[in-house]
């Protein structure tokens, strides 16, 4: 573990952003507990990915929410009882277990991701790699499923699972969804939500949890259709990529321009481009400038997927996936479909119709009045093609000696249609909001003159604003509390009068609140008080009437000094 990543695992406890689960029972790898202020944070990210993701695309987006239970047959149906594994391997001697792939990854320093367990068995026997515990040696690896198993309701045999995604609810949803959003493609639905995953080895805080948030669109297009894709908002927006092919070469990752990644079909369809954008608007709001797209290769691509980006931040020596885009193609609703029996195919309407030729069989019924040789030839060519009854007749098939086609033929006729029905196909952005606040945090956590302040996005800032008394006097806890008051109607307001200002200072630093109102002596005297920034430290003194008007424009990211005259802190 990193020297920065121990700091701010330290700080999340210290200061209630987040912290192990259960601890009075000594806690439970792969669970934690998000505090008071880890909360605020959090909710604030979740409401910014509305925005990018959901407000900002109204036309075609909406949200939901499903059950975090679902039944067997759901997960049998999306291919998660079969697929959804990661290899594992057991010590011979102490009996520890470890997630294979992590384990070469850890000692080689090098990828392994998607391999088959065989292939991991050669490469750990290969290089002799020992259990980290004992020294022990290393079995074969084999595959673990990582979803949670329940039993619903009292009866045993109804097996259930919690959900690994939020995405089978929208998927089993889509009918009802596209029903009531007037029967238009494309449409995204979006979901929030808890999701639980048996991970075999749980590390680095909050990366890799066994419960934890997902925000998570499931974008349904017709596969032909690239018209109308609003890619004019991001013209001139620019992202990193490491495609598969510079990947296989070891190459790094390279810029281009959204239009170009279309035009150069580094991406299946544009709106996997437009999704990319969009998410990198969103990361980068998080205060993220750091980051690339990555390609998986095939092998190390999810079951579902024709195509994934995995949305890499990179903080100093820590390269972590924040976001995953996947093109699942129809695999989810042509699954559905098959395991449930329902139709969940969609009408394409030709913009005029067409006229096709159209083969029918026509059985010829005065030549079967005999009712056992119908059975027979009802029975050959029952659940056959027309293509393999043309085959059989002109084959010369007899049936009793009789050629078939004296009782049946095959016609061609010519029919308008307008349109045909079709599966959409699926891309997905997907984020995992446990994820994206270590990352924000991480990635905020500064130190300055040996004390630590956290460097948020002021609208991602648990509290708005602080205010203080400077001194404990009865006379200076009245007015900050007046302020106090008045400001909480607009603003969400940290209030602290117990300790020393330079303490109040730096507590309020360090859960990264951005600006500090402090009520002194000389407030009494000619009604005004300081306001201090986060970040650099200075104050400005400001009349207490124009308060309001002044965090307005901090807010709007106007210059201090420009705002108010700056005074020496002497209380640092």
């Amino acid at each position: 573990m990193s020297e920065v990543l121990s700091k701010v695992l330290d700080l999340a406890k210290r200061r209630g952003i987040f912290w192990p689960s259960y601890e009075i029972y000594g806690g439970v790898a792969g669970f934690y507990d998000i505090g008071p202020i880890g909360t605020k944070i959090k909710n604030k990210i979740v409401e910014l990915w509305r925005k990018y993701f959901i407000k900002d695309n109204s036309d075609f987006v909406v949200e939901i929410e499903t059950p975090i239970i679902g039944p067997s047959k759901v997960f049998e149906a999306s291919g998660h009882v079969e697929s959804f594994t990661d290899p594992i391997v057991e010590c011979n001697s102490c009996k520890r277990i470890y997630r294979a792939d992590h384990l070469i990854e850890d000692i080689l320093k090098k990828s392994v991701e998607g391999l088959k367990p065989e292939e991991l068995t050669k490469i750990i026997k290969e290089n002799n790699i020992r259990c980290p515990s004992c020294g022990g040696e290393l079995g074969e690896v084999r595959l673990f499923n990582l979803l949670f198993s329940t039993n619903i309701g009292p009866y045993t045999g109804n097996l259930g699972y919690l959900r690994p995604e939020t995405a089978q609810g929208m998927f089993t949803a889509f009918k009802r969804v596209y029903e009531v959003s007037r029967q238009k493609l494309p449409i995204g639905i979006a979901q929030v939500g808890r999701v639980a995953r048996n991970e075999i080895s749980p590390r680095q805080g909050l990366i890799r949890m066994r419960e934890f948030t997902i925000m998570e669109i499931e974008f349904f297009i017709d596969p032909e259709d690239k018209n109308d894709i609003p890619l004019f908002k991001f013209s001139d927006y620019k992202l990193n990529i490491l495609t598969a092919e510079d990947k296989l070469k070891n190459g790094k990752p390279r810029e281009f321009k959204v239009d170009e990644i279309v035009k150069e079909k580094i991406v299946i369809h544009p709106w996997m481009a437009y999704w990319m954008a969009v998410a990198a608007k969103f990361v980068r709001a998080l205060g993220i400038d750091n980051f690339y797209f990555e390609e998986k290769l095939p092998h190390e691509r999810a079951h579902y997927s024709k195509q994934t980006f995995d949305q890499i931040v990179v903080i100093g020596d820590i390269r972590v996936e924040i976001a995953g885009h996947a093109y699942r193609g129809d695999y989810d609703l042509s699954r559905h479909m098959q395991y449930s029996g329902q139709d969940q195919t969609i009408f394409r309407k030709y913009s005029e119709p067409k006229i096709i030729k159209k083969k029918t069989l026509v059985i010829n019924n005065t030549k079967l009045r005999d009712k056992e040789l119908r059975k027979k030839i009802m029975e050959l060519i029952n659940n056959k093609k027309i293509e393999e009854i043309e085959t059989m007749i002109k084959a010369n098939l007899t049936i009793d000696n009789q050629p078939l086609g004296e009782f049946v033929s095959i016609i061609e006729r010519e029919e308008k249609v307008h349109g045909e029905h079709i599966i959409p196909h699926v891309i997905e952005p997907s984020f995992g909001v446990e994820r994206a606040l270590f990352l924000t945090i991480l990635n905020a956590y500064r130190e300055k003159e040996g004390r630590i302040i956290l460097s948020l996005p002021k609208y991602l800032s648990p509290y708005d604003v602080a205010v203080f008394p400077l001194l404990e006097r009865e006379e200076l806890i009245k007015k900050a509390r007046e302020i106090r008051d008045s400001l909480s109607v607009k603003y969400d307001v940290l209030y602290d009068e117990v300790g020393s200002i330079g303490r109040r200072y730096a507590r309020a630093d360090e859960i990264g609140v951005p600006f500090a109102i402090t009520v002194d002596p000389q407030s009494l005297l000619d009604n005004t008080v300081t306001i201090r920034d986060r970040d650099s430290w200075r104050q400005i003194r400001v009349n207490i009437d124009s308060i309001d008007v002044t965090l307005e424009k901090l807010f709007r990211g106007e210059d201090l000094n420009k705002i108010g005259i700056e005074v020496k802190n002497e209380n640092e």
